[in-house]
């Protein structure tokens, strides 16, 4: 991503707002006004929409079975291996429950009239049917398990398909024969090829926040803005929690380290993700403040940082689950509580498929909106201030690593061989 993209997604923000607002209060709710939102700005916006949607399922499926296989032979992970996936389920878990338990208690995206939401659900665009999950605990459980993984990626059944992405990926890391080598290669080579793409649409991302937030103000005024401001609110709030709250007891509960020290040694780290937004570029400064600053074991460090930069992402997955329940709240959409609990699973599993690098999560977040019902055009809201919120969770993102890290070391030989070796 481009220097200059997050001012230029900035710009788009302002534009959309302040013109579609004009337009919608020197127009209201004229012909001419409606015409040029239906035949410009909204297919437009629908068009860029369609790009990320394009992309979901090759981002999913090689994502998510390299970040399993990443954790290596399985058979050999041993106890560093065990101790580290275990914590980052268990506290992954809690971000996102964190992240829905404020959105259901705050409720950000409330506050529409009912008039004004039926103009919107009216003009929104049909999302991506999902594949039938059931009515019962039971159905939800067969359904999870493809019997056609091609159709279920046609049938946009996305639950599936990341069920078949685990599997793929322990295949992966069960068999280290050669040709199982090359295919994870021509994996890596799909997923660099589609971050690549989504690069570019990234890069167009201002014209589509920009005609997404235009047909929005254009229809509904200066409303919108008391949402949005809610639900960033909301999201530094959780994340907030999170870091200074969840990370201070597990480092010392978990790690027998005092949280002043963990914070004060961890300091270097979290100024560089926020600053970068991207937990792949920080994974130097993190290693070195793991070994100098915290004194943890380099074997440790190394392999739960390292892991932790693509599959620990507390609060990519809280971001996740934040964004959907508000927009599903924005456009009026109920979800009932198996649908919250649906989400909070693909939201822990988007954790580890998710790339550690500026809006990375965009894709996944799409996604679920589809999976759920929910409007995708409200994307666009988000996109305009995802900027601040992907240093704020990069951040969360990079001191949980390094919180995972002492939690793992506790115990552990300072000149352990790395397990696997």
């Amino acid at each position: 991503m481009s220097r200059g993209l997050p001012l230029r997604m900035l710009v788009g923000l302002v534009t959309g707002l302040v013109l579609g607002v004009a337009a919608h209060l020197w127009l209201g709710d004229s012909p001419a006004l409606e015409r040029f939102v239906r035949t410009v700005t909204e297919p437009v916006g629908k068009i860029f929409l369609r790009l990320l949607f394009m992309l979901v399922i090759p981002l999913i499926l090689s994502g998510l079975a390299l970040g399993v296989s990443g954790v290596g032979d399985l058979g050999r992970l041993g106890r560093i291996g065990i101790k580290t996936l275990a914590y980052t389920v268990v506290v992954s878990t809690l971000a996102v429950l964190l992240g829905v338990g404020m959105v259901n208690l705050f409720r950000p995206g409330a506050g529409l009239s009912p008039a004004l939401r039926q103009r919107l659900l009216a003009h929104a665009s049909a999302v991506p049917a999902a594949a039938a999950t059931g009515t019962t605990g039971v159905d939800f459980l067969v359904n999870l398990v493809p019997a056609n993984i091609v159709k279920a990626m046609g049938d946009g059944d996305m639950l599936a398909l990341m069920v078949f992405a685990l599997f793929l990926g322990v295949g992966l890391a069960m068999v280290r024969t050669e040709p199982a080598r090359r295919f994870e290669e021509a994996l890596q080579g799909l997923y660099e090829v589609v971050m690549r793409l989504l690069g570019v649409v990234i890069e167009t991302a201002p014209v589509g926040v920009a005609a997404l937030l235009f047909s929005l103000t254009a229809r509904l005024g200066y409303e919108v803005l008391r949402q949005l401001g809610a639900y960033v609110g909301v999201v530094v709030a959780s994340l907030a929690i999170h870091q200074f709250v969840v990370y201070s007891l597990s480092v010392s509960w978990l790690g027998g380290m005092s949280p002043v020290r963990f914070f004060r040694g961890v300091r270097a780290a979290m100024l560089t993700a926020f600053s970068t937004a991207s937990s792949n570029a920080t994974l130097p400064t993190a290693l070195a403040v793991a070994e100098r600053e915290l004194g943890l074991p380099p074997h440790v460090s190394r392999f739960v940082l390292t892991l932790g930069s693509t599959a620990n992402q507390n609060g990519t997955a809280l971001f996740e689950g934040v964004t959907v329940l508000f927009l599903a709240q924005f456009y009026g959409v109920h979800l009932d509580f198996a649908r919250q609990l649906t989400v909070v699973f693909i939201c822990i599993l988007g954790g580890i498929g998710t790339a550690g690098v500026p809006a990375g999560s965009i894709p996944v977040v799409v996604m679920i909106l589809g999976m759920v019902g929910v409007p995708a055009e409200g994307i666009g809201m988000i996109l305009g201030v995802d900027r601040f919120l992907d240093m704020c969770r990069t951040t969360l993102n990079v001191t949980g690593d390094l919180a995972a890290a002492v939690v793992v070391s506790r115990g552990e030989a300072a000149s352990a061989p790395v397990a696997g070796d």
